[in-house]
């Protein structure tokens, strides 16, 4: 700063106040500034200017989640961005790829780049290390997936429930044999997605039939070939619930695979990019991901702004989106009795986030 102020013939405290984005400075003093920094290729150190700082902020936080390659993921990460870009904020991303080391590797290393906040959906099922750097002073807001053994914000979709939707559909539309495709069976939306399953089953009066049900799968290909052994069974499902996009969209493939796209029923847990002009439409349950990503980066704004309430816990509701594939019927030896209806507005919650207690799960 001192070679740039020299070159431009000002004050030192001249050209912090440029670089600093303060309007106040003569605009040919400010030109001059900025052509001399050109010149000697200056590019200002925030992380020493934040050294500097009372307040010790390096105007950047965390994003912490399960793979930044996945839509969803990728949805979180921006809508996050557009928060953090209306406060001059950056964005560090990382992707936990489901593993414990990885979260712990990437909570440890983003703590010593100085993030003043941590947005995660976390991989690990015990948050209790991180009691540490939140004492220390940096925040963690929870999306997706709630902490353990730690008190913090978190934001969830609403699984259960939504699952619940999704499988009574399918059971009002004649289907007995329902598939189920679950993600890896120790996080926490993947055991809610699948209890969501067994009690719309149960109070239907239905039997859970674990051998139509593949649970810890984490790809597209797993889910396919998973899809494609059950229906080369001798009882096939007349339809499948997935509880995750990519698991969707295995299941899209197999059930092509095997012709039956117009004779087997799916509906998925996240919508996905083109469901829509699928042949026939993939049918899914689905929560603004936008909606949920905002609201946790607000949350972390709010405490790296020095609020300090007790901890929120904020759940964004489903919408079962019918298309065409959830809709398919079973062939008519293996449809249900007709049972009354219910419609599933009837049993969602309201259209917008709902806070919770510390204490509900």
């Amino acid at each position: 700063m001192n070679d740039v102020a020299a070159l431009a013939g000002v004050s030192l405290k001249t050209v912090s106040r440029v670089i600093n984005g303060e309007t106040t400075v003569n605009a040919d003093l400010a030109s001059r500034v900025h052509a001399a920094a050109e010149q000697l290729r200056y590019r200002p150190n925030f992380g020493a200017s934040a050294l500097r700082r009372n307040d010790r902020r390096s105007s950047t936080i965390a994003v912490l989640l399960q793979d930044l390659s996945n839509p969803l993921s990728a949805t979180m990460l921006r809508a996050i961005e557009e928060v953090a870009a209306q406060r001059g904020v950056s964005v560090l991303g990382g992707s936990l790829d489901e593993s414990p080391e990885r979260e712990h590797e990437l909570t440890t290393s983003m703590s010593r780049h100085g993030v003043d906040g941590v947005i995660i959906a976390p991989a690990s099922h015990e948050h209790h290390y991180l009691a540490v750097e939140q004492q220390s002073g940096i925040p963690y807001v929870f999306v997706d997936r709630p902490p353990q053994n730690l008190l913090a914000d978190q934001v969830l979709s609403d699984s259960r429930s939504g699952s619940a939707d999704a499988v009574r559909h399918l059971i009002k539309h004649g289907h007995r044999r329902i598939g189920f495709l679950g993600d890896s069976s120790s996080l926490f939306v993947a055991h809610e997605r699948h209890q969501g399953y067994v009690h719309a089953l149960t109070t239907a009066g239905i039997s859970v039939d674990t051998t139509i049900e593949a649970r810890d799968l984490r790809t597209i290909d797993r889910a396919r070939e998973a899809v494609g052994a059950m229906l080369g069974s001798a009882a096939p499902p007349t339809a499948f619930f997935a509880t995750q996009n990519l698991l969707t969209i295995g299941a899209v493939h197999a059930i092509r695979d095997a012709h039956a796209q117009h004779r087997v029923a799916l509906i998925g847990f996240e919508d996905f990019l083109l469901a829509d002009l699928l042949d026939p439409a993939v049918s899914v349950v689905a929560y603004d991901v936008g909606a949920m990503a905002s609201l946790a980066a607000r949350l972390l704004f709010e405490r790296i702004d020095g609020q300090r309430p007790a901890p929120r816990h904020f759940v964004i509701p489903t919408t079962l989106i019918a298309r065409g594939s959830g809709e398919i019927p079973p062939p008519p030896a293996t449809r249900a009795p007709a049972r009354a209806k219910t419609t599933a507005a009837a049993r969602r919650p309201s259209p917008t986030a709902r806070p919770k207690t510390s204490r509900d799960g």
